[in-house]
């Protein structure tokens, strides 16, 4: 079994949480990104975000909220993406930036039109009351 390293935002405003849709998909996700070699998990929620959202993130407000696993879609049986996951302020506003065309602040209803990994992170928001 062989994962993919991810990290991720999660920003929740209004009890909904932000995600992104990358043009040509149909899926949403949580905004973030793989890591490139030598990076801590820091350094890529700040570049990732940066090149997804045109924001930038504030260092000293990052916190860990949990490590998330799935089945990678349009990925063979048994990759596995593995999300690391922070919440954290920005500065700026948040503009769809790079690949992605849209932006959508969603609710647990809302999560079967995102990935397996972020169904099962939507849940963990719900059960924890941040999210609707």
């Amino acid at each position: 079994m062989t994962e993919i390293d991810k990290v991720a935002l999660i920003y929740i405003q209004d009890r909904r949480i932000l995600t992104a849709r990358s043009k040509g998909k149909d899926k949403y996700y949580i905004p973030g990104g793989k890591r490139e070699a030598g990076e801590d998990d820091t350094a890529t929620l700040i570049r990732e975000i940066k090149e997804e959202l045109d924001v930038d993130i504030i260092p000293s407000s990052i916190r860990f909220c949990g490590i998330f696993k799935a089945q990678a879609d349009s990925h063979p049986e048994g990759k596995i993406v593995r999300m690391t996951c922070y919440s954290a302020l920005f500065e700026g506003e948040l503009s769809p930036m790079s690949e992605i065309e849209e932006l959508s602040f969603m609710s647990s209803t809302d999560a079967k039109k995102c990935s397996a990994v972020d169904e099962i992170i939507f849940r963990h928001l719900l059960d924890e009351g941040l999210i609707d």
